[in-house]
């Protein structure tokens, strides 16, 4: 199966404006959307009813969405955030025995993959690139091991790479925390184990790597940090034999805890933060980077696409992602959308599916408006010159403007009300276009605003509203 023509080639950094990719076109494009935890693999408790693919992409595509994480996990029971007897399939490695691993099936031989999912990621993301959807393919999984204090859910005693469930004599010390000073499963210090890894690196390359609409995510929170920049390393080592080269992301680590500085200084193209205190050995230390309520504004050290999994794990609102759009980010939202739970079965309890998060929180009514706004602000970001338009706070007294000065201005009122434009970097005249975002309307401006001074307009509207100005040639 082929990928249809609907790409300009795979995404690299914009070589002027680093904030954003660029694909052969030679604009800026802007990432945007929704992802949910079982978009590759099943996820559920046995005999669940399979994840809805296409709808889900009809879903991303009716809300505007072009941006996806292609989750994976590495293990095939048991979550670490719940009892339930959650099963993840299919896994990449074969299970052909001989022998039964711990969970009664065939144990795994680390040597074969299990072509089925293979076949499934790329059939995936050609069908997501139908819609106009990128797919960033998650090589690792960080909650493969137990990442919580819980007494039940841990996932290590039936891992591939536990040597109770391969053929190969494959074993790794035990250990919740993956980290550069212990023998862990995703370190450095284990060459048999690295092999394996980076053998399943060079299949899941060979698979997807003439997609156009690919980028790759080395690991979801977890990864000594060498190990990291070895596997980014490593993708790119191969990428350069083969056709098309596509970027590798650096997303946060929380075990060991990891600053923000070690993603930035890394050889990824694009990172995911999260919120960074003054000192984690302060307790209620103040927050350098808060990436969730006033997000920093991007210099173009890196692509960055602001996660809510790694600044809220369950969270996210409207006013996060108009923040983040004006401060040069590309936001992203981990959605509930897919309950993956049985409420008709007795034992499930409401925090037994994947993801830990009770029916009420599922429907909470942010997530609604969240989804609309990514939709919204990748509109703006398609109707405007955004490779020449760079976060400038200063510019407006509300802190949230996106600005070509001189050209084109779009500013953010979180709390509506009135706004002060600095407008001295051009003479205008600008049309006026507002945009308020909770009731999804657009209303233009009475008349223009003049440059080359400041200039003090306000929202016709109560409740936040986007203001766009453009040159009137």
């Amino acid at each position: 199966m082929s990928e249809p023509a609907l790409f300009n080639g795979p995404l690299r950094v914009h070589p002027t404006n680093p904030r954003y990719f660029t694909d052969g076109s030679g604009k800026a494009i802007y990432l945007t959307g929704s992802h949910t935890w079982a978009n590759l693999q099943d996820i559920g408790l046995p005999g669940g009813p399979p994840f809805p693919y296409n709808e889900y992409l009809n879903f991303m595509q009716r809300h505007g969405h072009n941006f996806m994480r292609f989750w994976m996990f590495e293990h095939p029971e048991r979550a670490s955030w719940t009892e339930a007897p959650i099963v993840f399939d299919p896994l990449p490695w074969a299970r052909i025995g001989p022998g039964l691993a711990t969970d009664g099936k065939l144990k795994f031989d680390l040597t074969m993959f299990d072509e089925g999912y293979f076949a499934r990621m790329r059939e995936r993301i050609i069908a997501a690139g139908v819609r106009g959807i990128y797919c960033a393919v998650m090589l690792f999984q960080g909650w493969s091991l137990h990442r919580t204090n819980a007494e039940v859910g841990d996932p290590w005693p039936v891992h591939p790479f536990n040597t109770a469930n391969n053929v190969n004599g494959i074993d790794v010390p035990y250990t919740a925390e993956d980290d550069d000073e212990h023998p862990c499963l995703h370190s450095m210090m284990l060459p048999d184990v690295l092999a394996h890894q980076e053998a399943y690196v060079q299949k899941v390359v060979d698979t997807v790597n003439d997609l156009d609409n690919v980028l790759y995510e080395i690991i979801n929170e977890g990864g000594a940090t060498v190990w990291q920049i070895h596997m980014i390393d490593l993708v790119h080592r191969i990428e350069r034999t083969k056709a098309k080269q596509h970027p590798v992301g650096m997303t946060y680590r929380f075990r060991p805890k990891q600053y923000n500085g070690e993603l930035f200084n890394s050889p990824a193209e694009w990172v995911s933060p999260a919120n960074e205190p003054a000192g984690w050995w302060i307790p209620g230390a103040a927050v350098l980077e808060d990436y969730q309520n006033d997000p920093p504004a991007a210099d173009g050290r890196r692509v960055v696409l602001n996660d809510t999994d790694h600044i809220w794990g369950h969270g996210g609102n409207p006013m996060w992602v108009w923040k983040s759009f004006l401060r040069g980010l590309n936001p992203i939202f981990m959605d509930p959308w897919w309950p993956l739970y049985i409420e008709s079965d007795p034992q499930v309890t409401p925090w037994t599916f994947v993801g830990g998060i009770s029916k009420d929180q599922r429907d909470y009514p942010d997530w609604e408006p969240t989804r609309r706004a990514m939709g919204d602000t990748r509109r703006y970001a398609e109707r405007m010159d955004l490779a020449a338009m760079t976060p400038q706070p200063a510019l407006a007294s509300t802190r949230y403007c996106l600005a070509n000065v001189g050209q084109e201005y779009l500013v953010y009122l979180p709390e509506g009300g009135s706004v002060t434009l600095n407008l001295r970097g051009g003479e205008g005249p600008y049309a006026v276009e507002w945009f308020l975002p909770q009731v999804g309307r657009t209303i233009p401006g009475a008349h223009p605003l003049a440059g080359g001074d400041y200039a003090v307009t306000a929202a016709p509207y109560t409740g936040d509203a986007v203001l766009y100005l453009k040159k009137i040639d």
